[in-house]
């Protein structure tokens, strides 16, 4: 166990530093002069003077050469420093943190409708094969991936806060906030995970030990959740993981369309605005939440299947 942690960790790290170089890259390479483009903002799109873009490109280093520029970025972040906003005298981190909770919010919540729609939706499916309840099932997950977010995402609005009144339109508050935006982000997701779970289940009902169970007289309820759903949840568990990821990137077009002030609306006002700093901060924040949750997705493993060792690369 303790070889896997240390192996795992130094991949971890190895994974931050391509996210951190990619991050940092990518911001560089848009064209245009990102030093003139701010000061033009700045200055409410007047030009500004050549003397006064060279005193910004100093004041924040711009006038380094590209490695150096990222090697003295990187000696910040490493510190915990992730430096300020070109707009607003507030450090980059304040900013995330005050931005991560609606955010967190919303992914949580969305991974909590997933998964409460998309397990028993599986195991119905699986368990009544070729039967009425499998094909509503295949529809229901055919139509959740067949819909765009924003979609859903407006027409829960109309029926819903317009026409009903029950959920309010946009922002945040209390958890009538939270139902509308967590739906939409909840139910793409669901669609893929009642797939896979369907497929996992039907597979593991499958296997001769399930076979046997059910030779032995046990009852249908003491073989599907008792022997058979561990295993047929390994994958499925993989996937919720992974997903949690997509969810925070899903995250930035509900945030938009409920209108919720969380990282995605962050990210994309800074995207416009070329705050650099801000961008580099949150994409590398999202992107080491992910590799943490793939991280911990392998722990889990050990956890819902203690047969799977972590010993000698053989999990």
């Amino acid at each position: 166990m303790l070889q896997f942690l240390i192996r795992r960790s130094a991949t971890l790290l190895l994974v931050l530093f391509g996210v951190s170089v990619i991050t940092f890259g990518l911001m560089f390479v848009t064209p245009g002069d990102p030093a003139e483009t701010i000061m033009r903002q700045q200055m409410g799109g007047q030009s500004p003077s050549e003397e006064a873009v060279e005193e910004f490109r100093q004041e924040h280093g711009l006038d380094d050469p590209l490695p150096i520029q990222y090697v003295n970025w990187l000696a910040d972040v490493a510190t915990g420093d992730l430096r300020e906003s070109y707009f607003q005298e507030t450090k980059v981190s304040t900013m995330i943190l005050n931005r991560a909770i609606p955010t967190l919010e919303l992914a949580v919540a969305g991974i909590v409708v997933a998964v409460a729609i998309s397990i028993p939706a599986g195991i119905i499916s699986a368990i009544h094969q070729g039967q009425p309840p499998d094909y509503l099932s295949q529809f229901g997950a055919l139509l959740g991936i067949s819909m765009p977010n924003f979609w859903l995402g407006y027409l829960l609005i109309i029926m819903f806060s317009v026409h009903l009144d029950i959920f309010p339109v946009a922002g945040v508050g209390g958890l009538d906030h939270l139902v509308l935006p967590a739906l939409t982000l909840g139910t793409g997701m669901a669609a893929i995970i009642t797939r896979l779970m369907r497929s996992s289940m039907l597979e593991v009902l499958d296997e001769e030990y399930i076979q046997t169970a059910h030779s032995k007289g046990l009852r249908e309820r003491i073989v599907v959740y008792k022997h058979a759903l561990r295993n047929a949840l390994i994958p499925v568990i993989t996937i919720i993981g992974l997903q949690f990821g997509y969810v925070l990137n899903g995250a930035v077009v509900i945030e938009i369309v409920f209108q919720r002030p969380g990282l995605g609306n962050l990210l994309i006002q800074s995207i416009f605005s070329r705050d650099y700093p801000v961008v580099q901060g949150v994409v590398l924040v999202i992107g080491a939440i992910f590799v943490f949750t793939n991280f911990a997705v392998d722990i889990t493993y050990r956890f819902v299947d203690p047969r799977i060792s972590f010993e000698g690369g053989n999990q």
